[in-house]
């Protein structure tokens, strides 16, 4: 699955903001110390472990605004499978320069090829079923952009950006709003014909009172069992679309899939993956 890249003008602010973070107030003092002016070179950015790359636009994109003159030529596309020792990007111009972003670019690489890494295992559990892989909205703050950009490389899809996207009424607010009645006669009253509506149940019978009720476009059942999953799948009906949710972890994926759930969203997708390792060699 391929994604077209987000425009440079929209990364731009995370990768000076983490640039400003790692340069500081005096720049690199280690390569201004140590490295003779005007001194070039080549470097290479190389996958040490397979996975699925992503996080290279930003990567190219943490050179350039070092350095506009670097020549940078990438051989890898975000999304891409790679292996060890795959060759994903060259970079040649100012030693300087290129030591200055190496961090900045391993460091926002390395982590959404993590998350793409993880997707793509989740995903590869969901084939042969209409079961679609989703994350959440558990990513490091600040990042949550580059992050579901990540998931999308992987093949996964993208869940609400955040609180404005959509209604998502979780236990909390049907708790505080005195039940599942009330709530979704609430949205039915007031809210925009243009906002989907999605309300989480961990009982067969909150479905069952959200179908009675209506008013909801997605419902997200929520840490319920395989067997409950599959019983909620047959009361549904199509009616709505479901979404199952809660302590979705890899080696359960293939058989929630199979209940015929609509979406599967797990927050271990942008929490809880591991960096891919990936190094720059001069």
């Amino acid at each position: 699955m391929t994604h077209a890249p987000l425009p440079d003008l929209i990364l731009e602010p995370f990768v000076r903001a983490a640039l400003m973070e790692d340069l500081g107030t005096s720049g690199d003092i280690t390569t201004r110390t140590v490295i003779p002016p005007g001194t070039a070179y080549t470097a290479r950015l190389n996958a040490r472990m397979p996975g699925v790359v992503s996080g290279l636009q930003i990567a190219a994109l943490a050179f350039r605004l070092v350095d506009p003159a670097l020549n940078i030529t990438t051989h890898k596309a975000d999304g891409d499978a790679v292996a060890p020792g795959d060759l994903l990007m060259e970079i040649a111009g100012d030693a300087a320069s290129i030591l200055a972003a190496e961090r900045v670019a391993l460091n926002f690489a390395g982590r959404m090829s993590g998350i793409a890494t993880l997707t793509a295992a989740f995903v590869a559990e969901t084939r042969g079923t209409k079961a679609r892989i989703t994350c959440t909205r558990k990513t490091t703050p600040g990042l949550r952009l580059v992050e579901k950009q990540a998931v999308l490389h992987g093949g996964g899809f993208n869940h609400r950006f955040n609180l404005s996207d959509a209604i998502l009424i979780k236990d909390n607010h049907i708790a505080a709003a005195g039940g599942i009645r009330p709530v979704l006669q609430a949205v039915k009253a007031h809210a925009s014909h243009m906002l989907r509506c999605e309300i989480e149940v961990d009982r067969l019978d909150q479905l069952s009172e959200v179908l009675d009720e209506g008013g909801a476009d997605v419902v997200l059942l929520d840490n319920m069992d395989t067997q409950s999953l599959t019983r909620a799948v047959d009361m549904a009906a199509g009616q709505v679309v479901l979404e199952a949710s809660g302590n979705m972890q890899l080696e359960r994926i293939a058989e929630v899939a199979a209940t015929g759930v609509d979406y599967i969203s797990s927050g271990a997708l942008t929490h809880s993956a591991s960096v891919l390792d990936l190094g720059l060699d001069f």
